[in-house]
């Protein structure tokens, strides 16, 4: 791997990691415009199965699985997530909650923008995949509309389980995992244990992250292999109901408002337009990189 491709990989990184820590985005959904999605998730699958084959003890089978994954991807692309999660956790809320409105048209336009690209790779859409697409959008909708929450001092079990659940959304598209963590009430407990390098905390995420996302990667690869176009129409529908929660003007119970007096509309238009030409201009630049499915997809 040259340099300068792991350096495009870490700046991948960078984009998902950040994605990850705004409540409404999804890494997955960023992992989708750069054109590392499918080849991510076979690389997550790979390590799992290698993974159970050494918990298994069978140290050949499971020495051999370790080298076959793609770690010209998963170590710079590591690297780009985590460290934006240690920054954005940083930065981001706090430019969340003195730009709010200007923040969501921007993230709004860049998911909407993005709906294109799952939509391109379905060989011949149908009705049955406008159908999906509608299904999953209106689960997708209902959800994000549920309301935030807090807790004051979560038990580690609890953290495992919300972790778990949670690290799904960093490979599913149009789903949040900072939402979800927002809608189980550990969003800020977990920012401020990152920032407090709380690691019996940290160590408790990361172990659920691990279990869920290892879980979720190789049932995602399994239905990218077996029903290829269904699983992408499910993913625009998602996509597409994620945009609630980045609609710029929300009451306090995330019930949507239309623009006020005052109100900078002509920002958030200009930042939504902005934030779907970048991820245009994201998915051209990566698109040439890799096909836009996987060889032995089906239909």
């Amino acid at each position: 791997m040259s340099p300068l491709s792991a350096l495009k990989t870490f700046l991948r990184g960078l984009l998902m990691g950040a994605a990850d820590v705004v409540p409404g985005v999804s890494g997955g959904t960023m992992a989708l415009i750069v054109g590392v999605y499918e080849r991510l998730l076979q690389a997550i699958s790979d390590g799992v199965a290698a993974l159970l084959k050494l918990g298994q003890l069978d140290a050949r089978e499971g020495w051999k699985g370790l080298k076959a994954v793609d770690w010209a991807l998963v170590v710079p692309l590591a690297a780009g997530i985590l460290t934006a999660l240690l920054v954005g956790a940083r930065f981001i809320p706090g430019l969340l909650e003195t730009y709010p409105e200007a923040s969501r048209g921007l993230f709004f336009g860049l998911i909407a923008g993005s709906l294109v690209i799952p939509w391109v790779r379905i060989s011949t859409p149908a009705p049955r995949h406008v159908l999906l697409a509608s299904i999953a959008a209106a689960v997708a909708f209902g959800l994000v509309g549920l309301p935030p929450r807090t807790l004051a001092d979560p038990a580690l079990w609890y953290v495992l389980l919300c972790a778990s659940v949670a690290i799904c959304a960093m490979i599913l598209p149009g789903v949040s995992g900072a939402f979800l963590l927002l809608v189980f009430g550990i969003y800020e407990p977990t920012l401020e244990a990152v920032n407090a390098r709380d690691m019996a905390y940290v160590a408790t995420f990361i172990g659920g992250a691990v279990l869920g996302l290892g879980a979720f990667a190789r049932l995602l690869t399994y239905l990218l292999h077996r029903v290829y176009d269904a699983t992408m129409a499910v993913l625009v529908g998602l996509m597409a109901g994620s945009l609630r929660a980045l609609w710029p003007y929300l009451a306090d119970d995330r019930s949507l408002l239309l623009p006020q007096a005052g109100d900078p509309v002509a920002t958030v238009v200009m930042l939504a337009l902005g934030g779907a030409a970048a991820v245009l201009a994201l998915h051209a630049w990566s698109r040439s990189r890799r096909p836009l499915r996987p060889a032995n997809a089906s239909s």
